[in-house]
């Protein structure tokens, strides 16, 4: 009888060795894909079992029972989050798990560039193939009141930046995180502004940045470049910057700027009306809002480009005269 029963003690013992060095070269056992690469999306509330059918429905050779197991046997199943994944060749078992129960979602990323306008981070976001356009047929109006700011104009409140998102995520959740970006930056900036600003709220602010942002062709000119706007501003001298014009004529603006498009008014115009147009006229970054907020110290109430980039900045109408002639029209006068 003890024979009997220390030969069923070693087969059962033999056997559980053997079904857990199965197991152990199974978890281990890279995982035939039907690609190099398989999305795998997992929605929120999905049981282990139901996250485990999932992966065999990518057409994963696994069977979904055992790994259903596998799951549930580690302890970790219940720790699976929801999310968009990207599965490539060579996974094991043990790393799925891994990376379903870490979050290791596969994300996309978009970038919206200083100095867009509401035109072009819609167009960037409309490429993403991977982003649901949940905007897409939305008017600028409808856009925000679906963001929270119903009446506001959408130019200029989204902040510069590279923004990742999951697979399958909708552009309303990029566009909002922008928001909540610009909305940040500009507090702080305020907060922080200097006693020689002449704006007067957080959105002039806003309005006078996205000009510096437009008009700067070096970055350490922009403090510079606010400071000449910030002094016109004082004395009450028409901005007269030409970004504000091209701005408000919209997509009719060829790429070519000319003297009745300057007469021409618009809302943007500030050829034809004093101040600050009504709306920013792009995304200011960081660097422009800081100099918005803090001009440099200087008397200057003009500039020309150079040519190079730099710009040359003038405080009497005769100086910036013969800048204009040496820079622009290449008359070197002394």
């Amino acid at each position: 009888m003890r024979r009997f029963l220390l030969a069923v003690f070693l087969l059962v013992f033999g056997a559980a060795v053997a079904v857990g060095a199965w197991g152990w070269w199974w978890v281990n056992e890279p995982l035939r894909l039907p690609a190099p690469t398989v999305d795998l999306s997992i929605d929120a509330g999905t049981l282990p079992r139901g996250v485990a059918q999932a992966v065999a429905d990518t057409g994963i050779d696994v069977q979904p029972d055992v790994l259903y197991w596998w799951f549930r046997l580690s302890g970790q199943g219940r720790l699976i989050k929801a999310g968009s994944y990207e599965l490539d060749k060579g996974i094991t078992p043990m790393r799925l798990l891994s990376k379903l129960a870490r979050g290791e979602e596969s994300l996309r990323a978009v970038t919206f560039v200083e100095g867009w306008n509401i035109r072009q981070v819609r167009a960037a976001l409309a490429r993403e193939e991977v982003l649901k356009p949940d905007t897409k047929n939305l008017s600028d109006e409808a856009l925000m009141s679906l963001l929270g700011r119903a009446g506001q104009h959408p130019e200029g409140r989204f902040f510069p930046d590279t923004y990742t998102y999951a697979k399958g995520s909708s552009d309303v959740a990029v566009l909002k995180r922008a928001m909540r970006a610009m909305d940040k930056r500009l507090e702080a900036a305020w907060a922080n502004r200097s006693s020689e600003v002449v704006v007067k709220t957080p959105d002039e602010a806003l309005i006078l940045a996205s000009i510096v942002e437009k008009e700067t062709g070096r970055p350490a000119d922009r403090p510079m470049i606010a400071a000449v706007f910030t002094n016109r501003m004082r004395v009450g001298m028409p901005l007269q910057t030409d970004p504000t014009v091209i701005y408000g004529m919209g997509a009719s603006f060829n790429g070519n700027l000319r003297k009745k498009d300057l007469q021409t008014d618009t809302p943007w115009n500030t050829y034809t009306r004093p101040g600050l147009p009504p709306t920013p006229i792009a995304m200011p970054g960081k660097a422009s809002l800081n100099a918005a907020l803090h001009p440099a110290a200087t008397k200057a109430l003009y500039f020309v480009a150079r040519g190079d980039g730099t710009s040359q900045f003038s405080a009497s109408l005769d100086e910036h005269n013969r800048a204009v002639n040496k820079y622009q029209r290449g008359q070197n006068t002394q």
